[in-house]
């Protein structure tokens, strides 16, 4: 049957009892990888009719890619391993593609070649016999046969993408190294590398005699702290919601159980609770364990709870006064690689002051919105300076809810800008995103919520550096002020972070300990209850940084890395969440400039130093607004720029850094 028949058979085909490999011993590396094995395959579609892999003969060479629906790496490798196919297609190769999930259907296969525009034949492998023949494990994961139909690679497609990660190229293209040896008669360099990517959710022997069901218990364990997030339309890439969908992926969640992938919470503090903890009781992980180690069994549907309940739409307390969106028209995010950050300047056409009470922001496209941080940017001669801190969304994650007598303050004139952190699919996207804000009575205002920051800017990561300690202090804190929470920022090179309280008295406390630093989760931390801030109180801020090899999403291992707000590059920053009596804020600010210290102007020196270094590309003395980053021009230059001339001068910059004390 030749090949473009075959493609006709996209959503009928099935694999029953195909490649049941002979192993024979082999030498060297490739022994590891069935080098030397011998696959004789039987094909049947799901009328019986049988078919063979002489169907194949004409190939050269058969690539047989394990891919999954829902898998988000197998999302972005669908395209890649289509170029593979156009690629090598008129030298004989031929590419496959294996469903071996058993709760993937015909109708899933057919949806995902439409999306990822898929050509080569997609097989469905309904027994599972397929990925258990050849040792198969995770999507996706690919085996290159040769004309005898011996393995000859298994593994990976290349290193672009993995768990967490991704790189703005690949610097190890496995596959395509392995079809092109193999083609000029060469042996393959690396015969075997490691798979990264979802489990493939096999078919099981589930003990219906267990204590632990999905009716009596997992799904109320799945409700409380998964659906959230994993169910139609959210941003988890597969729905948790009901049996047929939680069981085939019962073994991928044990593993990110396990690992302490899921749920994405890793804090901790020495006295402190915090309201939105994602934290799974060991009673709860271990329901998950014995339920698939009992095979993952059904149980009695009759014992299910009701399903649960979410708001749909603005999670707010009513409707939104106003409702921004961060453009006129749609950003289109492309199939692959990695997005740079992109920023939208917004003009609310808000005439006067605006205290906000509630705020939420819904993306367009979930998908692929990472994360989005919506900036409050005041005009000139307002009296504040920098970015105010408005709202900020991440997966499970949107709203902002004061409580009575707390707000924010927009001040008349200001521009809104969103902050939008994309991530491709493997097909082409779009978004819109949308905040809604609810506004306060101003009558009823009594404390003003803002956000400070303690932040670094001067360091230089060496390169293969394992951890590198980056270090800064907040010391000045608004008088009356009240610590409501905490938010670490670091980028892919991040390591651990840590917030240490230094009391008047000397007594030292850890706040906030997160030793796992993960960049995608960018998670607030709200206190359970405000913590007062007296006078002489100070905040310690730590963060450790991975520039080698063995940090997995490092882009480059070799670079130095300085700061920057692209993720190639590094920020340290704390933010804090802080309420402060009505008024007061702004005198902060307004006395914030007088008597500058000694540490506050070598502070300044090193900023406007930094600065010049980095971007006075002509070395004439002066930073013309077209030498500087997209982002520095949005978020800052007008700041800077006292005199509105489009040039900064060494003593703009040292001005605006000696009287800015951190606050965001």
């Amino acid at each position: 049957m030749p090949l473009q028949a075959l493609r006709l058979l996209l959503s009928v085909v099935v694999f029953l009892s195909i490649f049941t490999p002979a192993v024979k011993a082999a030498e060297g590396a490739a022994a590891s990888v069935l080098a030397g094995a011998r696959l004789d395959t039987e094909l049947s579609d799901i009328h019986g009719k049988p078919h063979t892999l002489t169907e194949f003969a004409s190939s050269r060479l058969l690539v047989v890619a394990f891919l999954g629906t829902e898998c988000p790496l197998a999302k972005l490798y669908g395209p890649r391993l289509q170029e593979l196919a156009d690629e090598f297609e008129s030298q004989g190769v031929t590419v496959i593609g294996v469903d071996a999930n058993s709760q993937d259907t015909l109708a899933d296969l057919t949806a995902y070649a439409r999306r990822h525009k898929i050509e080569f034949p997609l097989l469905k492998d309904l027994t599972g016999d397929t990925a258990e023949s050849l040792g198969a494990t995770r999507t996706p994961e690919v085996f290159v046969l040769d004309e005898q139909r011996r393995v000859r690679y298994q593994g990976r497609v290349d290193d672009q993408y993995g768990v967490g990660y991704a790189r703005s190229k690949p610097e190890r293209r496995d596959l395509r190294d392995a079809i092109a040896s193999l083609l000029t008669d060469e042996p393959v360099a690396v015969a075997k590398t490691e798979a990264v990517g979802c489990l493939i959710g096999r078919r099981r022997d589930a003990d219906e005699t267990s204590h632990v069901t999905f009716s009596n218990q997992v799904s109320r364990v799945l409700q409380t702290h998964c659906v959230e997030c994993h169910r139609e339309g959210e941003i988890g890439p597969f729905a948790l919601e009901n049996y047929d969908q939680a069981s085939g992926w019962a073994e991928m969640i044990e593993e990110v159980v396990r690992t302490q992938r899921m749920p994405p919470w890793d804090a901790h503090s020495d006295n402190l609770e915090f309201a939105n903890a994602r934290v799974m009781p060991e009673s709860d992980r271990q329901v998950l364990y014995d339920w698939v180690a009992a095979g993952a069994p059904q149980g009695d549907p009759a014992m299910l709870p009701p399903p649960r309940e979410f708001v749909e739409g603005w999670r707010l307390p009513r409707d939104p006064d106003v409702v921004i969106p961060m453009s006129d028209k749609p950003f289109q995010v492309p199939a692959e690689g990695v997005v740079e950050y992109q920023y939208f300047a917004v003009d609310p056409g808000f005439t006067e002051d605006k205290w906000i009470a509630a705020s939420d922001i819904v993306p367009g496209n979930r998908g692929v919105v990472h994360h989005v941080i919506a900036f409050i940017s005041p005009p000139e001669g307002e009296g504040r300076r920098g970015l105010g801190w408005l709202s900020a969304y991440v997966p499970g994650q949107s709203s902002m809810l004061l409580a009575d007598g707390r707000a924010r303050l927009i001040p008349a004139g200001s521009k809104l800008i969103f902050q939008m952190h994309y991530t491709p699919t493997g097909s082409p996207q779009e978004d819109l995103t949308r905040i809604g804000l609810v506004f306060a009575d101003p009558d009823a205002v009594t404390e003003e919520v803002v956000t400070l920051a303690a932040l670094e800017e001067k360091f230089e990561i060496p390169p293969g550096a394992r951890d590198y300690v980056v270090q800064t202090t907040k010391k000045h804190w608004p008088a009356g002020g009240k610590l409501l929470g905490m938010s670490p920022h670091m980028h892919v090179r991040g390591k651990s972070f840590r917030f240490d309280a230094v009391w008047p008295d000397g007594r030292r406390e850890v706040l906030l300990d997160i030793p796992n630093y993960d960049f995608n989760w960018q998670n607030a931390y709200a206190l359970a209850e405000p913590l007062e801030l007296p006078p002489g109180f100070q905040l310690e801020c730590t963060a450790h940084f991975d520039n080698s090899k063995h940090n997995l999403a490092n882009p480059d291992p070799t670079a130095a890395v300085r700061w920057g707000d692209q993720t190639w590059e590094e920020m340290m920053i704390g933010f804090f969440e802080v309420a402060v009596p009505r008024g007061s804020y702004r005198a902060h600010r307004a006395e914030a400039p007088a008597g500058p210290t000694d540490e506050d102007r070598a502070r300044a020196e090193r900023i406007a130093k930094s600065l010049f270094e980095r971007f006075d590309a002509n070395l004439d003395g002066v930073i013309d607004r077209d030498e500087l980053p997209s982002t520095f021009r949005v978020f800052a230059f007008g700041r800077y720029d006292r005199d509105n001339d489009r040039i900064l001068t060494k003593d703009e910059v040292y001005e605006f850094a000696l009287h800015s004390d951190g606050d965001v």
